[in-house]
């Protein structure tokens, strides 16, 4: 309900909302309580009316009025109406999320607890609205000798604004919070202690605008803060609402396990404060702020962007992942502020940088829960992690007649490497296949694995099917025969929790740019003993503890590997970026991106005739491949861009899983935490328009 949806007062015009605190503190009203231009009662009148007419008796003068005096009923009545989680306030479950007053009697009272409904306070909210200019502040039409007091600054019926100081010798007034203010807070980034809504008076101004023809603007005004209270209350918009993906059997996928099925009030009850209950662990009921995802889009200022006349629709992700503004922030602070090379200074911008830069190594040990810090190596992405541990571990350990597996669901970048090794050792490359919809076959991939074997390289998430490995229990497989084991995490640490003790593996290695960071920026993590046994990748300065004519020697890890001057600011902006996905939570991203993932699959197999889903596995993350009857990959792609909508056409990098499935080439969609059910019907329709225009060009 906004405001504009009460009856129209006419000539008088309503008080202009942003003259009007949200806090319902009546910043820039008259100490009548009446709007200076406009001679309505504000916000606050109006909240102090109802809670009057709530708590009379029944015999009072309100007691014909439906929902006054009920007995045992201590309502908090504002604008938006009743307010949650507040004793004796209405429990929101039991009222429709719009304001249409569903489950009210046609007497205004709820049929089960007995509490006005929304109608009638919107009714009584109306009749205030309308009454004259010269009407007493704080009266409404028809009630008489109703007795008028100074605004508060938010009235709670039955409780004292003013309580008494343990001395006695003074009284001190209450600051009531808004509904859900400290959600509001944690949400927005708003501070922690009550803060006053400082907003901008501006000249009284209609909220009906009369156009050039005479008409009046419908358009509705929200009230203060009217979105936000129902993403909290879970009233997610249609855009990003998803029915139940498993028919209510829940997720089968193992890092979703026990989460539960998608609810009316999101994906697991995310955006629900504090929820607890059926498929919701209590692990994940407070840990992080709700789920709203059109408040986390405008944390990433390219979304705004517009292509060939249409906004930008960004489901390009698995080639790289846009940045939030806090990465960007601290870009620019580093460079402002910190820039320096680090560790061999003694100034105060080298100390700066030092800081910055080893405190984001600290922040990848905590994300990925290493052992140590010491573990925590800088690279420049997946790619060289990857050729570090071929040309250290690799050359080290692997010898002619050794083996390496990995699977056919690999990057070139975990393809290539093993390659060149095994051809320069003597040694044998061997594949696990997969089956018909892209998943491991665990029981060839056992096969593969005995004596010989030196190392086993694998995707956690596959970046052209989507398809998520069982790593725990190939890691544990691979382990039995004393292998090494390296898991290429670059798919799958934006879409899930990673925990390397829990894995298991001997190394893990990941991208930033796919996890919001920025580009050139990469880890490695290994074991701590086991990275000081291998030799150095690079040489030169930063990684030597002294240096002769005749011999050098070495630091540990991770100064070892990294010789030179490092990427500072972009590992810094890394450690950004991990500290903006641990505030949404990675069980919710996970949990939301899961509903992405279903809602687009149904969707495009469902309307889009012809179109053809490469890789069906039953635990995909965040990609999907597909082809379109008649049309080639690349003019599919060519053609979504003139719409807006950015995807990737081509082999993705991973030839020969395409190939497994007779395709050189595939479009690729691929989801973030950002995106919306909207942008997948913009997809689906655009791939309609698409095979349409290719139908009648054949003709």
């Amino acid at each position: 309900m906004s405001i504009s949806d009460y009856p129209n007062p006419g000539p008088n015009p309503l008080p202009d909302p942003t003259r009007v605190n949200p806090s319902l503190g009546g910043v820039g009203l008259s100490p009548q309580g009446l709007s200076p231009g406009s001679g309505l009662p504000d916000e606050a009148s109006l909240a102090r009316l109802a809670n009057e007419l709530f708590a009379s008796t029944p015999s009072s003068p309100l007691a014909g009025i439906p929902g006054a005096g009920l007995p045992g009923i201590s309502p908090v009545a504002t604008p938006q109406g009743l307010v949650p989680d507040v004793p004796g306030g209405a429990d929101p479950a039991r009222y429709a999320p719009s304001l249409g007053g569903v489950g009210a009697s046609p007497q205004g009272i709820h049929p089960t607890s007995g509490v006005p409904s929304e109608a009638s306070l919107v009714r009584l909210a109306g009749e205030a609205l309308t009454a004259s200019p010269d009407l007493t502040a704080g009266v409404l039409p028809g009630v008489p000798n109703l007795p008028v007091a100074p605004p508060p600054p938010v009235l709670v019926p039955d409780v004292p604004l003013s309580a008494p100081q343990s001395r006695g010798s003074a009284t001190e007034a209450w600051t009531i919070p808004l509904p859900y203010e400290a959600e509001l807070r944690a949400l927005f980034g708003g501070p922690s202690e009550p803060a006053h809504h400082d907003m901008e008076l501006k000249p009284d101004i209609p909220l009906s605008t009369p156009h050039s023809k005479g008409t009046v603007d419908p358009s509705p005004v929200p009230l203060p803060y009217d979105a936000e209270l129902k993403s909290l209350l879970g009233t997610i918009g249609g855009e990003t609402r998803v029915a139940d993906p498993t028919n209510g059997a829940g997720s089968s996928l193992y890092f979703l396990k026990d989460i539960g099925p998608a609810s009316p009030q999101g994906f697991g009850g995310i955006g629900v404060p504090g929820a607890t209950g059926p498929g919701i662990h209590s692990e994940f009921a407070s840990a992080h702020p709700p789920f709203d995802v059109n408040a986390i889009r405008r944390d990433f200022p390219i979304l705004s962007e517009h292509v060939n006349g249409r906004p930008l629709v960004w489901l390009d992700n698995a080639a790289t992942t846009q940045k939030p503004k806090a990465v960007i922030d601290r870009l620019v602070h580093f460079y402002e502020h910190e820039n320096s090379n680090i560790h061999r200074a003694a100034h105060e911008l080298a100390a700066r940088s030092t800081d910055a830069y080893e405190g984001a190594r600290q922040k990848v040990q905590r994300f990925i829960n290493a052992p140590s810090i010491e573990e925590i190596v800088f690279t420049r992405g997946t790619t060289e992690s990857i050729n570090l541990v071929a040309a250290t571990y690799g050359l080290q350990h692997v010898g002619p007649g050794d083996e390496i597996v990995i699977t056919h669901l690999e990057h070139h970048a975990n393809i290539v490497p093993w390659q060149q090794l095994a051809l320069a050792k003597g040694a044998k490359l061997r594949v696990a296949p997969v089956d018909d919809r892209g998943a491991v076959l665990l029981e060839e991939y056992g096969k593969l694995l005995n004596g010989r074997t030196k190392l086993v390289s694998f995707t956690q998430v596959s970046n052209a099917l989507g398809t998520v490995t069982p790593a725990q229990q190939m890691v544990e497989m691979a382990k039995r025969v004393g292998a090494r084991v390296l898991v290429d995490g670059a798919q799958s640490v934006s879409h899930m929790k990673v925990d390397v003790q829990e894995l298991g593996a001997d190394f893990f290695v990941f991208s930033g740019h796919k996890l919001f960071g920025p580009t050139g920026i990469g880890v490695l993590w290994g074991k701590k003993d086991l990275l000081n046994s291998l030799p150095p990748y690079q040489t030169g300065g930063n990684m030597i503890q002294d240096v002769t004519l005749e011999r050098s020697i070495f630091h540990n890890a991770p100064n070892r590997f990294e010789a030179g001057t490092g990427n500072i600011a972009d590992a810094v902006g890394l450690g950004a970026a991990i500290d903006y996905v641990e505030r949404i939570g990675l069980e919710n991203i996970s949990r939301y991106e899961h509903g992405l993932i279903v809602y687009a699959t149904n969707k495009l197999l469902s309307e889009v005739p012809g179109l053809t889903i490469i890789g069906t596995a039953p635990e995909k993350a965040g990609v999907i491949s597909l082809i379109l009857k008649g049309v080639p990959s690349e003019e599919v792609g060519a053609r979504l861009n003139k719409y807006g909508i950015a995807v990737r056409s081509g082999h993705h990098c991973a030839q020969p899983i395409l190939r497994r499935f007779g395709q050189e080439t595939t479009v690729r969609p691929s989801f973030a935490f950002y995106n919306t059910c909207g942008e997948i019907d913009l997809l689906v329709s655009a791939l309609r328009d698409i095979q349409r225009q290719a139908g009648h060009s054949h003709l």
